[in-house]
């Protein structure tokens, strides 16, 4: 356990090099199938692993949250996953992820750790149509390791939304719609419940959109309307008014897919927004490198809408990313 916490404390960053690193897990035997599989979380999600320490039962709980535990002073809702994925495991879970995204911490109990993967972006493949319906997204990404076992990266920001009830109604009442009848927002996120926000926030707006799930197939939609606005006579950025990309993605990253539309020509004048659930300063920074114009956090849909207008209707903000 100590390894592999020193071993998560001394990450470096892979970002812009369409790298991830991902700490594998398992959530026990599933007595239906007899089968144990293998799970995924972004190690740059993790703050640490831990031994489960006890924890303290709160009424009016969904199902799958055991309670909470204080770290360090600080209180943290604790997830089974087990239970929340339906995985019908009898071996204790007694071991803790503790995750830090979003502004939020909470631990995720699971049987056990496994290692950490370093891996390319480009393996990470979207998961089949039938998955995705089954799961309800849970599944984000799917990828093949040597010895043939398929590991599954978890949506966690699905997780933290069904158990803390985060997508609230009270979250979208100050989104101001925008008088521009004529703009397009392209935005791309491999998370369900990024999408269904983005989607919404947009929709309060009055702004049209089009949508891919990792940026990979955003750069060919952005591509499909270069070639169309050329064969019309116009420029990309007459058609595309501002791209919002995630940073965590199968096939692609967010960084690369920004290096790609900054480096590209057709594409000039054309502002790219970056909007994570990794909102450290580490990684605003490294956007800024690839050449995001603006950085904002995931789950606050009035400064998402606030920056929107402002980009939409012309007025640079006062600092980038």
């Amino acid at each position: 356990m100590s390894d592999l916490l020193k071993s998560i404390d001394a990450r470096t960053k892979l970002a812009g090099t369409n790298k991830l690193e991902i700490l594998l897990f398992f959530l026990g035997v599933d007595q239906r199938t007899g089968r144990r599989e293998t799970y995924g979380i972004n190690v740059f999600k993790v703050r640490e692993v831990m031994r489960t320490p006890p924890i303290t039962a709160a009424p009016d709980m969904p199902s799958s949250v055991e309670g909470m535990v204080s770290l360090r002073g600080v209180l943290v809702p604790v997830v089974d996953l087990a239970k929340y994925t339906g995985v019908a495991a009898d071996t204790p879970r007694d071991i803790m992820i503790v995750t830090e995204y979003a502004g939020h911490t909470q631990g995720f109990l699971v049987e056990g750790v496994d290692t950490i993967l370093r891996l390319d972006w480009s393996k990470m493949r979207v998961p089949p149509e039938m998955l995705t319906a089954q799961t309800g997204g849970l599944v984000t990404a799917v990828t093949e390791l040597e010895d043939g076992r398929l590991v599954m990266m978890m949506d966690v920001e699905k997780v933290l939304s069904e158990t803390t009830s985060y997508d609230d109604e009270i979250m979208y009442r100050g989104v101001v719609a925008v008088n521009r009848p004529d703009a397009t927002v392209f935005y791309c996120d491999d998370s369900s419940v990024a999408r269904k926000q983005i989607e919404r926030t947009l929709a309060a707006m009055g702004v049209k959109s089009v949508s891919g799930m990792n940026g990979r197939q955003m750069w060919d939609e952005l591509e499909k309307m270069a070639t169309y606005a050329q064969s019309i006579g116009k420029q990309a950025s007459d058609l595309i008014s501002l791209v919002l990309t995630d940073i965590e993605m199968p096939e692609m990253d967010g960084y690369i897919l920004t290096k790609r539309i900054k480096s590209d020509p057709r594409f000039t004048g054309i502002p790219v927004i970056m909007h994570s659930s990794l909102s450290g300063m580490s990684n605003q920074k490294l956007g800024q490198s690839v050449g995001v114009d603006e950085y904002v956090p995931k789950f606050e849909p009035m400064r998402l809408s606030e920056t929107l207008s402002r980009r939409l209707q012309g007025n640079l903000p006062a600092k980038a990313a």
